[in-house]
C-alpha cells in the first residue's frame, strides 16, 4: 500500500492550483510583471481577444498563457487544442488576473518571495540545460516563468490569507477521517488465486479467511500467520503490517475498519473487492483540531482557497460582462495536440496526466484506492 507521499515546496503549486479547476489544467495570468519591467518591451499591438469589466487579453497574451501550460504541463498538449478547454483557461486567466489585482501587499510580497522559490526548485528539479530548452521550445523567457509562479501564488496567498479560523474548524469536521491515521495488521485471501491466476468463489475465500482468523484467535503470531497465508504483496513480506496509514487511502470497508474496529481485536472477515481481509487494528490516532500539525492546517486553507477561486469563477465572472473571442487552433495543431521538444516530461507540480498524488495508491495490494 503506497501512503501520500510528503510533498516538495515546488509540487504543492499544482496540487493548489489543480483543486481550483474542474478541467485540471493551471490558468493564471502570464502577463509579464509590472509597468516598471516592461518598458523596454514592444508594444503589445495583437487583437483583443477578451474583454471584461475593467480590463482584457489580447491575443498575444492568450497565447503566452497556452505556452506556459505546454511548457509545464506537456501531456496536456491534446486537451489545448479543445475550444472547450481554451475558453476555460481564458476565464481563468481573468479570474487569476482580477483577483492577483485585489490582492493586499502582504500577499504580493508573499507572492513574489514565493513565485521565485518556485521557479528556483523547479529550475533545480529539470536541470538548467532542459530547462532553456523548454524555454526555447514555448518561446518563454525566464521571467516570464517566474512573473507566472509569482501571480499564481499571489493568488493563493492572498486567499489563504483571509480563511478564518472558524472557517478552518469547520473544514476540518468536514474532513476528519483525511487526518486520521491506524496501524493494521491483515491477512487478505484474494478473490482470485495468485498460483492458478484463477478466480475463487467467495464462499471458498471466505472459507479461507475465517480459518486464518481461527489460528489467530487461538494465539498464533499475527505477523508469521500474514506471511504464510496473506496474499497482499503490499503487506504480506512485512507480517501484513501498514503502519500509521491515512484511513482515508483505502477501500471503504477496510476504511471503516480500520476507524472502528476495537484495538487489538482479530475482527470478522471483511469483504472488499480484492477478496477478504483479515484486519486487528494495533493503534489508531484521530487527531482533534488543536492537534493538527502545520502543513495539515495549511492543506486545509488551500483547500477553502481553492473553493473560494473556483466560486468566483463560477458565480463573479457572469457580472463581468465576460466576451470571448478567440483564435481558431490551425488544422495542424489540431491534430497533432503535442508539444514541440518536450515529450512526457515531468511537470514542476511533480505529476503526469493531471493526476492528483493525494492519495495514490494501488489495485494490487487488496486495501487501497485509486486516487478516491
Amino acid at each position: 500500500m503506497s501512503q501520500p507521499n510528503k510533498r516538495k515546496p515546488w509540487r504543492m503549486l499544482s496540487v493548489a492550483i489543480a483543486a481550483v479547476l474542474a478541467i485540471s489544467v493551471l490558468a493564471a495570468c502570464t502577463k509579464q510583471a509590472e509597468e516598471s519591467k516592461v518598458k523596454d518591451q514592444p508594444k503589445d499591438s495583437s487583437k483583443v481577444v477578451v474583454t471584461y469589466t475593467g480590463g482584457t487579453i489580447t491575443e498575444n497574451e492568450f497565447n503566452q498563457e497556452i505556452s506556459m501550460m505546454k511548457f509545464l504541463y506537456p501531456e496536456y498538449g491534446a486537451m489545448l487544442a479543445s475550444d472547450q478547454v481554451r475558453e476555460q483557461i481564458a476565464k481563468q486567466e481573468v479570474v487569476y488576473k482580477l483577483l492577483a489585482e485585489k490582492a493586499d501587499d502582504k500577499s504580493k510580497e508573499q507572492g513574489a518571495k514565493e513565485g521565485t522559490e518556485q521557479l528556483e526548485q523547479y529550475k533545480k528539479s529539470v536541470g538548467d540545460a532542459k530547462f532553456k530548452t523548454f524555454l526555447s521550445d514555448q518561446k518563454l523567457t525566464e521571467q516570464g516563468v517566474k512573473d507566472y509562479f509569482t501571480r499564481v501564488m499571489t493568488v493563493i496567498n492572498s486567499e489563504t490569507n483571509k480563511v478564518t479560523d472558524d472557517q478552518l474548524k469547520q473544514e476540518f469536521e468536514k474532513n476528519k477521517d483525511q487526518f486520521t491515521t491506524a496501524t493494521v495488521r491483515h491477512v487478505l485471501i484474494n478473490f482470485q488465486d495468485p498460483k492458478t491466476k484463477k478466480e475463487r468463489k467467495k464462499e471458498d475465500a471466505l472459507k479461507l479467511a475465517k480459518e486464518v482468523k481461527a489460528k489467530l484467535d487461538g494465539g498464533a503470531d499475527f505477523a508469521t500467520i500474514a506471511k504464510k497465508y496473506s496474499e497482499d504483496p503490499g503487506s504480506a513480506s512485512n507480517g501484513g503490517l501498514y503502519e500509521n496509514a491515512s484511513v482515508a487511502q483505502w477501500v471503504p470497508a477496510f476504511k471503516e475498519a480500520a476507524e472502528k474496529q476495537q484495538i487489538n481485536k482479530i475482527g470478522d472477515p471483511v469483504e472488499t473487492e480484492y477478496g477478504y481481509h483479515v484486519i486487528k487494528v494495533e493503534s489508531r490516532n484521530e487527531p482533534t483540531f488543536d492537534k493538527l500539525k502545520d502543513n495539515e492546517k495549511a492543506a486545509l486553507k488551500n483547500k477553502l482557497a481553492g473553493e473560494s477561486i473556483q466560486n468566483f469563477t463560477e458565480k463573479d465572472l457572469a457580472k463581468l460582462d465576460l466576451k470571448i473571442n478567440l483564435p481558431k487552433v490551425p488544422a495542424t495543431q489540431e491534430k497533432s495536440g503535442t508539444t514541440s521538444g518536450t515529450g512526457s516530461t515531468t511537470a514542476p507540480g511533480g505529476t503526469t496526466s493531471g493526476t492528483s498524488d493525494t492519495k495514490a495508491g494501488t489495485t494490487k495490494d487488496g486495501a487501497t484506492t485509486e486516487g478516491k
